[in-house]
């Protein structure tokens, strides 16, 4: 049966208690494990599993192959279904509250909007106070709800009205009263989803539209004073749906380019592994074998495949304590998804050689960003990096720079991290040519805070303070986004420019080097190691799990892209 809303109020009232662990507590109890909700105006995935989980018994939600592609079976191991699971997330979050106290109720309400949208959204058509951080602890039907993430009966609720404009941004998104669920698909078969669950198919082409997932991904924050006072300052934290506006991608113009595509194109994708669009029913009955209904195409794959390695892994491997509702080995299929996203659509290198002498080697590496957005796109802690390695003929490494030890932090030749991967290490500028291990060339974004530092906190954000991150093909600096999203610190290259930038490597060699090798990789991580270590200057339980889980993990990064050339 659905709550009633009194009780979905008095639940909300009742979830102050419950911290994620006791003050001096090594190991937190476990997260509530997941359990099927009916409530008012949502319920979670387990009840829309009912129908779209695959089963032995049907051919439906499959693909040519019969391999899953139920919405169910590939969405529960996601960062989406995981997102107020997140230990990464909750770290963040802890750290921004002990940074600033005096404004815990706001900024853990802002960031549950959009990692537990259907806590947030129940509260908000109930006219109640929006949810903090502690009813993630509560087995409530309410907690249910935060704890299923980012789920069915949020995005295909949302109502298509302000879609794409400035309001709809920061978890602006709004969900109908009337349990429509909203679909691409013409004259759904509605029957069996109102009997089962309440709820009404109806066809929703904004389903398929950029601007749906930019109510969450786009983000502006205010920034704030150590006493919680606004600055006056608003720092457009994550735009990639601005980003991907300014593009050749942008699918929202009259003029489109050929290249033009949305953000579900990539991220739900409706081909195969083998390039074929998929057709199949889309729902089986509850009893497991197939309804009478007829095949489907386009159908999007629920991936949300993006680059995060890190944090699936920590799901999978910490389940006794995160509980996620989703086997290892569906983790291990996501996190090779993210793998080869990575490797075969993110990026492009080139290795030029300009000069070679007998004890000079000048290269030119170029980099091309395939990806519809920035690279790396998103909220800062993510950063890619280039690694260039020399040879002679027998392996030895003459040059390197941009080599990473086994914690993922770069170092130079005596594998020492540069002063930068630490906490208060200074900033790695943007650099044009390298000469040195110890210079290393990082896309990224770092935030300046009031008196133009370098910081880690979020809300002390002011403005970038770097931010060279590759820009998309086709971004121009007239376009009305262009503000938001331009480059900081890249000023005087000429080579950083739309999709692109290029390098120079002067390499001294030893006398007669003989043959080489020039090896170049663009590598990717999803939490830079000076990142987590500025996280980790701070005592919270959450900090205190998360490194521990942090620690445990392959923090290597992940390649996105690499090229090789031999000089004689």
């Amino acid at each position: 049966m659905r709550s009633p809303l009194p009780f979905v109020l008095s639940l909300a009232v009742a979830c102050t208690a419950g911290a994620w662990v006791g003050a001096q507590d090594a190991e937190p109890s476990p997260l509530p494990a997941h359990r099927t909700v009916d409530a008012e105006h949502f319920a979670t995935s387990s009840r829309c599993a009912l129908c779209h989980a695959s089963s032995p018994r049907a051919r439906g939600l499959r693909d040519a192959e019969g391999r899953s592609i139920a919405p169910f079976d590939l969405w529960r191991s996601t960062m989406m279904a995981n997102a107020s699971r997140d230990p990464l997330w909750r770290a963040a979050v802890s750290v921004e509250v002990a940074a600033t106290p005096s404004r815990k109720a706001a900024i853990e309400a802002k960031c549950m909007r959009c990692h537990a949208p259907l806590a947030s959204e129940t509260l908000r058509l109930a006219g109640a106070p929006a949810p903090g951080l502690d009813l993630l602890r509560e087995d409530s039907d309410l907690g249910q709800l935060a704890l299923d993430g980012v789920s069915c009966t949020l995005c295909h609720q949302v109502q298509p009205e302000l879609l794409g404009a400035r309001e709809s941004f920061g978890g602006g998104f709004r969900v109908g009263r009337g349990r429509r669920i909203f679909g691409p698909h013409a004259d759904p078969f509605a029957m069996p989803m109102v009997r089962h669950s309440g709820f009404r198919p109806v066809q929703g082409e904004h389903l398929r539209d950029s601007a749906l997932c930019a109510t969450c991904h786009t983000l502006f924050t205010d920034s704030l004073d150590a006493e919680g006072r606004p600055t006056g300052a608003v720092l457009p934290e994550q735009t990639p749906y601005l980003e991907w506006r300014n593009s050749v991608y942008n699918d929202e113009v009259e003029d489109l380019d050929h290249r033009a595509r949305s953000c579900q194109d990539c991220h739900v994708p409706v081909r195969d592994a083998e390039g074929r669009l998929i057709e199949t029913r889309i729902a089986r009955n509850p009893m497991g074998g197939d309804f009478r209904i007829p095949e489907r195409s386009p159908v999007g794959q629920h991936i949300f495949i993006g680059g995060n390695t890190l944090v699936p892994a920590i799901l999978r491997d910490r389940a006794d304590v995160l509980r996620p509702n989703a086997p290892r080995e569906a983790f291990d299929r996501t996190i090779a998804l993210a793998r080869e996203q990575l490797s075969q659509r993110t990026a492009r290198l080139w290795v030029r050689v300009v000069e070679r002498s007998e004890r000079r080697l000048h290269v030119r590496v170029r980099v091309e960003n395939l990806t519809g957005h920035k690279f790396p796109t998103g909220h800062p802690t993510r950063r890619a990096w280039l690694r260039l390695r020399v040879r002679n003929a027998a392996g030895q490494v003459l040059f390197a720079s941009g080599e990473h030890d086994a914690q993922g932090r770069i170092v130079d030749d005596a594998g020492t991290p540069l002063p930068t991967e630490r906490r208060g290490g200074g900033l790695l500028a943007h650099r044009t040519r390298v000469t040195s291990s110890r210079e290393a060339v990082v896309y990224e974004a770092v935030l300046a805070d009031a008196e133009g530092r370098p910081t880690y906190l979020l809300l002390r954000g002011v403005a970038y303070l770097k931010d060279n991150r590759l820009l998309p093909v086709g971004w121009k600096p007239e376009h009305p986004a262009a503000v938001e999203t331009a480059p900081r610190g890249t000023e005087g290259d000429p080579d950083h420019r739309p999709g692109e930038d290029s390098v120079d490597y002067f390499v001294d060699l030893p006398a007669r080097a003989g043959p080489l090798t020039v090896e170049a990789t663009l590598f990717y991580q999803v939490l830079g190691a000076r990142y987590a270590d500025e996280l980790f200057a701070w005592d919270t339980p959450e900090v205190r799990f998360f490194r521990s889980a942090y620690e445990a993990a392959d923090r290597r990064p992940v390649p996105a892209a690499s090229a090789e050339v031999r000089v004689p």
